[in-house]
């Protein structure tokens, strides 16, 4: 059952890394995708970690309330 969670979780982020348009953005290079990531782990780990934080939060989810509000009126 852990396994089967597991392999969802993954399979979703993997979903939000192709909504972000990053697969189109790199041409689906996984070194640079891999790349991409790592800075932004260490943008989350700098001095100003909170700020960053919140901000791609509130991006985040700004993004989520307006992909629901899409899928509303349609």
């Amino acid at each position: 059952m852990q396994r089967r969670e597991r392999t969802r979780h993954l399979i979703e982020l993997g979903g939000l890394v192709q909504k972000a348009g990053l697969v189109e953005l790199t041409d689906d290079d996984r070194a640079t995708l891999y790349g991409a990531l790592l800075d932004l782990a260490g943008r989350a780990r700098g001095d100003d970690a909170d700020d960053v934080l919140a901000l791609w939060k509130r991006r985040g989810k700004r993004a989520f309330d307006a992909e629901g509000e899409g899928s509303e009126a349609q």
